[in-house]
């Protein structure tokens, strides 16, 4: 394996990117952001599968080895129709963070927070009650929040605002699942909100199940990225170094 394909909407994929790359630092990535259509969370189920479908092909014709669907919303949406699409291995997001999740909760009390297309799918409800019938799963709906990770608020008064809106409500839990790729961002000020409580990070369990996938790689040399973006603005630069944690210097615009 040499090159992974990682999509998403926007730039919230560039955190499993970021994770990919400190777990697997050897390999090639090609990152593709649907940003001229982003978000996809709020969107019909036809519309995202066929949104993610025009970008996994463009992924797949670039030579891929490996496709990672970085979204919440199209793995929620399209994940089997991408798989049986394709004969390469698709991974999406979902399913890492429920397995890290059932490995974590001690109760059984656990909340989901995520895009409203993502809730509303009801996709990680139904794959943490296959392992866990009797746990009790909330899910709650959080769309400012992306907005806020993307202008890179993180740790202002404004964000915490916002999460204490939509997380004290929640009651008593043992473990948060960080349903969206932008979430991560703001791991700091969730915790602040709930303290004590495990915070899964999709992103991050993704890219352990891929690292353990590709398994040991003979080469010191660090792979590089290319960026595809549907759309690209002045800021998209900043934005996108924000996520990764390191200069992004170069991106190409597509038309899908």
């Amino acid at each position: 394996m040499k090159t992974i394909g990682v999509f998403d909407s926007g730039v919230g994929g560039i955190t499993v990117l970021r994770a990919l790359r400190e777990a697997v630092p050897e390999l090639d990535y090609i990152y593709l952001g649907d940003t001229a259509r982003v978000p996809y969370g709020t969107k019909s189920q036809e519309t995202v599968l066929r949104y993610s479908l025009q970008v996994g092909d463009f992924l797949v014709h670039q030579g891929i080895d490996l496709l990672v669907v970085a979204c919440n919303t199209a793995t929620a949406y399209g994940l089997h129709e991408i798989r049986a699409r394709y004969d390469i291995p698709v991974i999406g997001v979902i399913d890492p963070g429920v397995q890290a999740t059932v490995a974590a909760t001690t109760s059984g009390q656990i909340a989901v927070i995520g895009t409203t297309a993502t809730i509303n799918s009801g996709q990680y409800g139904k794959a943490i009650h296959n392992h866990l019938p009797h746990a009790q799963v909330q899910e709650v709906a959080c769309p400012m929040l992306v907005p806020l990770a993307e202008e890179n608020w993180c740790g202002t008064d404004i964000s915490r605002l916002i999460l204490q809106r939509y997380l004290e409500p929640i009651g008593s839990v043992d473990t948060l699942v960080l349903g969206c790729t932008h979430y991560p961002l703001l791991k700091d000020d969730i915790a602040q909100v709930l303290p004590g409580v495990q915070l899964v990070d999709s992103a991050l369990q993704t890219a352990r199940t891929i690292a353990g996938l590709v398994g040991k790689i003979e080469s010191t040399q660090r792979g590089r990225v290319t960026w595809f973006m549907t759309d690209t603005s002045p800021r998209f630069l900043e934005i996108a170094s924000v996520f990764l944690g390191e200069a992004v210097t170069e991106v190409e615009h597509i038309d899908l």
